[in-house]
């Protein structure tokens, strides 16, 4: 390489200081550039944390002078009727057993299994000819004693004349005593006489009285309107009227009136009595409600159950109900004790217990409540309300002791 002459040491020398200087101005430029960008960053951070602020304290501010918007129900007393749905199984007014009086064969059988049949009709003739025997003899007998009775009145009757007769001779003394004391014991030998007679007409109208009795027995009738629904004999059957193993005949059941069971829990087994208004309907006759009323009630709760047996008498011209068939009894039971209604949605579970929360005059009030009974929609309460007061339906979870609400209008309504 050439080496460079004076001059162009000169220019060399001359070059490199102005190089220097350019670099020593293009880093100050670029540290300023960076110190801005920083200037810049730490100003937008401090602006953005500012906006955040600001809403965090306009959301706060909101919420604290927010009145929320509330759904309310004014507290009307309870319904004079407590209305309970309640099981229950139909059963027939009269079911009774009918058995032979009489022992015998079945001469005529005039009903069988699902025939209606009325008071007093026949249903079946037993024959006993033994019977017709004795009544026959019991008669004559009866006869001879009759016989028997007026004989002895008769000489009881001619006694008497005799003593009339004897009497004031006997007195005057042209009678002997002796005559006279033996007319007055003929005489009550003749009425003793007449008193056995009469005894023993009596004791075989008796006999005869029962023999006929009997024979009424051979006759068997229909104790009540009803219907047939066992049958246990056919015409030939051999009956026995033993009084331990006497022969079943028919089975019959009083069908226009149905007797509905019934049993009612405690909390409503108080206000229960004869003459309450009771609606059964059965599942399989949709649409068909049969009217009732309560005629007895046990007057004891079951031990077990703590539930009370209550019969419903059901008219039932129609025969649509049937004994032993399952059904819902609707009972409208007189309130004893006086209780307020409210919705269950205006219920307040915590830790303080059941709370709903009064409005008045825009100002929330928290009260507790005691429950009576639980309705499903609705509850019923015994304390903790008055009539008149108006509570919130689905209360916000921030509501407090103080708060201030808007009542939505068109929203007051009784329970």
């Amino acid at each position: 390489m050439k080496p460079l002459e004076p001059s162009d040491q000169r220019i060399d020398q001359t070059y490199k200081p102005q190089l220097q200087i350019s670099s020593g101005r293009g880093g100050w430029v670029v540290g300023l550039g960076t110190l801005l960008g920083l200037v810049a960053l730490l100003c937008f951070g401090a602006w953005g944390y500012h906006s955040r602020a600001e809403e965090v304290n306009t959301t706060a501010d909101q919420l604290r002078n927010f009145v929320p918007s509330v759904h309310v129900i004014e507290i009307k007393p309870s319904a004079d009727t407590i209305n309970v749905s309640l099981p229950a199984t139909t059963s027939a007014f009269d079911d009774v057993e009918i058995f032979a009086r009489a022992s015998g064969y079945i001469e005529e059988r005039e009903a069988d299994i699902g025939d209606h049949v009325k008071k007093g009709q026949l249903l079946a003739t037993i024959a006993v000819p033994e019977l017709d025997d004795q009544i026959l003899e019991a008669e004559a007998t009866l006869g001879q004693l009759q016989a028997a009775l007026k004989q002895a009145q008769a000489n009881s009757d001619l006694a008497q004349v005799t003593w009339d007769r004897d009497k004031p001779l006997v007195a005057k003394g042209w009678i002997t005593q002796q005559q006279g004391t033996i007319d007055v014991q003929t005489l009550k030998a003749q009425q003793a006489t007449v008193g056995v007679a009469q005894a023993n007409v009596k004791a075989q109208q008796d006999q005869l009285e029962v023999l006929n009795q009997q024979k009424l027995y051979q006759r068997v009738i229909a104790p009540f309107d009803g219907v047939i629904t066992q049958r246990n004999i056919d015409k030939g059957s051999l009956v026995q009227a033993d009084t331990t193993t006497g022969t079943f005949m028919f089975a019959i059941m009083q069908g226009d009136v149905i007797r509905t069971q019934v049993f009612v829990p405690q909390d409503a087994a108080f206000g229960v009595s004869p003459g309450d208004k009771a609606n059964v309907e059965v599942p399989e006759i949709p649409g068909h409600i049969f009217s009732g009323t309560v005629t007895r009630i046990a007057d004891s709760l079951q031990p077990g159950t703590r539930t009370l047996l209550t019969e419903i008498d059901v008219p039932n011209p129609d025969g649509l109900l049937t004994p032993g068939i399952y059904c819902t009894v609707q009972l409208q039971i007189p309130r004893k004790s006086p209780s307020l209604s409210i919705p269950s949605d205006a219920l307040i579970f915590n830790a303080d217990g059941l709370q709903v929360a009064v409005v008045e005059n825009g100002i929330v009030h928290i009260r507790k409540i005691s429950v009576v009974r639980d309705l499903g929609t609705t509850i019923e309460i015994a304390d903790g309300l008055k009539q008149g007061d108006v509570v919130i339906r689905n209360p916000p979870v921030q509501l407090e002791e103080g708060s201030k609400v808007r009542v939505n209008a068109g929203t007051v309504a009784g329970v």
